[in-house]
C-alpha cells in the first residue's frame, strides 16, 4: 500500500535534517509544506523537548473573578499610559512598554525611577494574555498578580500602595470609571491590578506575513522563508523550545547567558524557586511580532536578529566553572536543548527572513 504523498516527501526531508548533504530543492519543499501545519514534516527534536505544532492563535480568555467588560478594558487603558500609578508622577506602564515598539521599549534594559537602569529587558505585552506565567522569571502566575510588581518596584515605578489608592480616591473621574467598572466606591488595587489585566489581554501581535501563510498557505512564502521555516522546525532546532501558536514553549530554559559569579549575574527562574537546576533559566520567549520587539534575551544583549542566531548557531554560551567553583551546586548548566548548528551563511540568512515573516 503506498504512502501519502506528503508522508514520502517529509520522509526525504528528514533523511536531509542534520546531516551534512546539501538541503531538497525548493520544490521538494514547497509540496513538503503545502498544506496544513499538521501535513508538514515533524521537527526535528532534541531529547526532552515538548512540542506543539504551529497554528493561529486562540481566542483570549479571562479569569472567572475579572471578565472582560468595554468599562474594564476603557479604565485599564487609561491607567496604563497614566503616570499617576509611579511614586513620582513621572513613570507609566506605557513609559517602558509603549504601544510605538510593540509594547516594549526598544533597549536593552529599562530606565524606572530615578533613572535607574533595570537588570531585564521590558518584555513585549503583545502576547501577555495568552501567558501562562508572567515576567522573565515566572514569578507571576497570571496578569492580574503582575500588575503591582512594577507598581512598587524601588527601581521601577517605586510607588507605595496605600499612596496610589488615596490618589485614585481622591480623583473624582476615576472613582466614576472604577464604581461603573466595578461596582466600588472606594478603590483599592485589587481593581487597580483587574483593570490593566482586562486592558493588556485585548492586546495582540500585529497581523503578518505568517499568519496569510497559515490562513492561505505558505505559497505567500518567499523562497528563502521557506527555507528558513524548514530549518527553524529541523537543523537550526528553533522549534525544540519555540513552538505552538505563540512560538513559545512557556517553559524555562538556561541557555548560557546567567553571567554567574559576575557582575551582570542573573539567576533568573532560581530566584523564584530555589530548585539549584533552574539557575539561569529563563522563559522562553514569544516570537510573534519578533523583528519589532529586539533588542533579545532577558538582557538585551543582542540588538538584532543576526547576532541571536548567530548566538545560537554556536550552541548557545557555555562558562566553565573558575577556580573553587568546580563543586559549586549552583553553577549553572546549559540545556541539552542547545547544539552547535553548523549553519552556513545561507541557512543563517534564510532563518532571519523567515523569523521576520513572524
Amino acid at each position: 500500500m503506498m504512502k501519502p504523498k506528503h508522508l514520502l516527501i517529509a520522509g526525504v526531508l528528514m533523511v536531509f535534517a542534520g546531516t551534512g548533504f546539501d538541503s531538497p530543492g525548493i520544490d521538494v519543499l514547497r509540496k513538503a509544506y503545502q498544506g496544513a501545519p499538521e501535513t508538514w514534516p515533524r521537527p526535528l527534536l532534541h531529547e526532552g523537548a515538548e512540542f506543539e505544532e504551529f497554528g493561529a492563535l486562540p481566542p483570549v480568555t479571562s479569569p472567572v473573578p475579572n471578565p472582560s467588560t468595554p468599562e474594564k478594558v476603557a479604565l485599564g487603558l487609561k491607567l496604563f499610559n497614566d503616570p499617576v500609578l509611579s511614586g513620582s508622577k513621572q513613570i507609566a506602564c506605557a513609559s517602558c512598554h509603549s504601544s510605538e515598539l510593540a509594547f516594549g521599549d526598544g533597549i536593552k534594559t529599562s530606565f524606572g525611577h530615578d533613572r535607574q537602569r533595570g537588570r531585564r529587558n521590558a518584555p513585549s505585552l503583545i502576547t501577555a494574555g495568552w501567558q501562562k506565567t508572567l515576567f522573565w522569571d515566572g514569578r507571576a502566575a497570571s496578569l492580574e498578580a503582575q500588575a503591582g510588581g512594577p507598581i512598587a518596584d524601588h527601581r521601577e515605578m517605586s510607588a507605595k500602595p496605600g499612596d496610589i489608592e488615596k490618589r485614585l480616591n481622591h480623583d473624582a473621574g476615576y472613582r466614576s470609571a472604577f464604581r461603573e467598572a466595578f461596582g466600588v466606591r472606594k478603590v483599592s488595587m485589587a481593581e487597580v491590578a483587574m483593570a490593566l489585566a482586562a486592558y493588556q489581554r485585548t492586546l495582540k501581535p500585529r497581523s503578518s506575513k505568517w499568519d496569510r501563510a497559515l490562513s492561505s498557505g505558505t505559497k505567500v512564502l518567499s523562497d528563502e522563508e521557506l527555507r528558513g521555516l524548514d530549518l527553524f522546525r529541523g537543523k537550526a532546532g528553533c522549534a525544540n523550545c519555540h513552538n505552538g501558536p505563540l512560538f513559545s514553549d512557556q517553559k524555562f530554559h538556561n541557555i548560557g547567558l546567567s553571567f554567574y559569579g559576575r557582575k551582570l549575574e542573573d539567576l533568573g527562574r532560581y530566584e523564584v524557586t530555589k530548585n539549584p537546576a533552574d539557575v539561569g533559566a529563563f522563559k522562553t520567549p514569544s516570537l510573534r511580532n519578533v523583528s519589532r520587539t529586539g533588542p533579545y534575551m532577558h538582557n538585551g544583549i543582542f540588538p538584532t536578529l543576526e547576532g541571536t542566531v548567530n548566538f545560537y548557531n554556536e550552541g548557545g554560551a557555555r562558562p566553565k566553572p573558575k577556580a573553587g567553583e568546580a563543586n559549586d551546586p549552583l553553577f549553572p548548566t546549559t540545556s541539552p536543548l542547545l547544539k552547535p548548528l553548523g549553519l552556513t551563511r545561507e541557512e543563517k540568512a534564510a532563518l532571519v527572513a523567515y523569523l521576520k515573516t513572524l
